[in-house]
This record gives structure tokens, sequence and C-alpha cells, in this order.
């Protein structure tokens, strides 16, 4: 591989961290509230409202309905109109975060569907108001949970930037397919890959490592 090459695997491997970091965080900070919605409001929660849990899963689940190529198109005016661009790496992380938040939702809606009822009782049972709830009960309970589903978000994030960067977003998809596709650098096409393939381990290496520390359990 040429010093050049190498140098735009560098520039690539950057894009594609900061477009999964970001629309990872972005997807953490709205998706872990709307799991909590989505629990709270189900029958029987702390919060009990039918019709709202139902609207709310409707849209959630519309979201996730849509292929991500077909969403990643779909956003085109949404995403130029707040990055003021279509095309690149920070254009990149509108659709992602959108397609990513909804998904991660129901993930931790699930971790957080499994925290044990009896704990939340008790709770209730000492005074403890809503907030206390959520705050002191059902997010620390179900915190390997929450870790895990964001480890796995994460993972799913990184295979969605490269297939963005089929559409000009930049990052190691873009590079795979411009130079080690359309210009048929086979050295490019292996060594995107196997950064693809470490990336992906690397971060599911270190989410277990946190679910290890944070599990409590046995």
């Amino acid at each position: 591989m040429s010093p050049v090459l190498f140098e735009l695997l560098l520039r690539s491997i950057w894009e594609t961290v900061l477009m999964t970091g970001a629309s990872g965080l972005i997807s953490l900070v709205f998706g872990l509230p709307l799991g909590l919605a989505l629990v709270a409001t189900d029958r029987g929660g702390i919060a009990e409202s039918l019709w709202v849990n139902r609207s709310l899963g409707a849209v959630i689940n519309g979201f996730r309905s849509v292929p991500f190529i077909i969403l990643l198109v779909a956003l085109i005016p949404v995403t130029r109109l707040i990055v003021g661009t279509s095309i690149g790496t920070w254009a990149a992380i509108v659709p992602l975060s959108i397609a990513a938040t909804p998904y991660y939702a129901r993930i931790a809606e699930v971790s957080l569907r499994e925290v044990d009822h009896g704990l939340i009782e008790a709770a209730r049972a000492m005074g403890g108001n809503r907030w206390t709830i959520i705050r002191e009960v059902l997010v620390p309970e179900a915190l390997p949970g929450i870790v895990a589903g964001f480890t796995v978000t994460l993972v799913t994030l990184v295979g969605a930037s490269a297939m963005a960067g089929a559409i000009g977003a930049g990052g190691l998809g873009d590079l795979a397919i411009r130079y080690g596709y359309q210009r048929f650098e086979t050295s490019v096409m292996v060594a995107v890959v196997v950064v693809l393939i470490v990336l992906v381990c690397g971060i599911q290496w270190i989410g277990d490592r946190l679910v290890a520390r944070l599990d409590h359990r046995g």
C-alpha cells in the first residue's frame, strides 16, 4: 500500500470512529429516556399511560422498520437543514443517530423490564417517587444490560457507517468503494476489512469488560 493510500486509510478510520462515537452518544442520550418511558408508561408501570406507551411504541417501530439505506436517502432534506450539507462525515451522523436511537431504545427497554418488580414495589412502599425509582432502582439494576445493549448498538453503527460511506459519507466504507472496488486496489479492501474486524472486536471486548464489572449478580 502506498503512503498516500495509508494516509487515506488513517483518515477513514478516524471518520468511522467519529461517526460511530457521535451517533452512539446521541442514541444513548435520547434512546435511554425513550426506553425508560416505554417501561414506565406500560401497564402496571410507575407512570402508567397506555395511550402514550402505544403512541411512542408506534413511532419507534416505524423508524426501526425502515432499512437504513432508505432512511439515509429519505432524511437528506433533514440532514441538509441541520448540518447544511447532505455529504460528508458530519452529515452522516444525523441519519445514523436517528436510526440508532429507536434501536437502542428497544434494547434498553428489554433490560429495564428485567428488573425485579419486587424491588420497584419495595421502593414504592418506602415512599419513593417516580424519579427516585428510576434513579435508584431501574437504571442501577438494569445497568449491565444497558451497557451490553449500548455495545451492540455501537457495533451496529460501525456497519451502518460503512454503508453510509457508499453515498459519500466518508469513512472506511467510502474508502473501500472508491479505492478497493472501483480502482481494484485489493490491498485497500483487505485493510478495510481487517480494520473493521479489529474495531468491532475492540468495541465488543471493552463492552464485555464493563458489563462484567457492573454485574453484581452471582
